[in-house]
């Protein structure tokens, strides 16, 4: 069904790309919600895609899933939305004042899963893609290789660098 849709899409045809789109939205916004962890900037990122869908698809050449290449654009997107937020201090700051407003009612353990997915997001890039990757979307270690084009032992390595500095940054316990 997608190759079909694709098809159509790079041909021209607006409503097999707005069918495209509409299939997959859901999977975009929670791939991007998962790497952002705040859901205005997920929807960001899922807006982002969706324009960028609309010159990437002519790339697509079909050696992988549909599914699979979405994913990786989707991450790219991902990226560019954090390095745009690293680099406009205003607005990172604007964001942890909203947080810290936020954050009253929460339990220890919502409060430990918090720190947690914080500090994997601020894990060196490809230590953060492999975990969200094997964790938080439940991909074996092969998926999350073809995701991001490199071999599975290279996915185990950021992982296993990933748990080694997690556990130092928030203790044993909590990885």
């Amino acid at each position: 069904m997608d190759a079909e849709l694709v098809e159509k899409a790079v041909s021209g045809d607006r409503r097999a790309f707005g069918q495209l789109v509409e299939r997959h939205y859901d999977f975009v916004h929670a791939v991007a919600w998962r790497w952002s962890g705040n859901a205005a900037d997920a929807e960001d990122i899922a807006q982002d895609v969706c324009v960028r869908l609309g010159t990437a698809v002519r790339g697509f050449r079909g050696t992988s899933r549909f599914r699979t290449w979405l994913y990786t654009l989707t991450l790219n997107a991902a990226r560019d939305h954090k390095r745009r937020q690293m680099r406009d201090t205003s607005r990172i700051q604007a964001y942890a004042n909203e947080q810290a407003v936020l954050g009253g009612g929460e339990t220890a353990e919502d409060d430990r899963q918090e720190a947690l997915w914080t500090a994997v997001r601020a894990l060196p890039e490809k230590q953060c893609d492999a975990v969200l990757l094997v964790y938080a979307e439940g991909m074996s270690h092969a998926a999350a290789a073809d995701v991001l084009g490199c071999s599975e032992a290279t996915v185990s390595w950021h992982v296993h660098e990933a748990r080694k500095r997690l556990k130092t940054l928030l203790g044993k316990e909590a990885v």
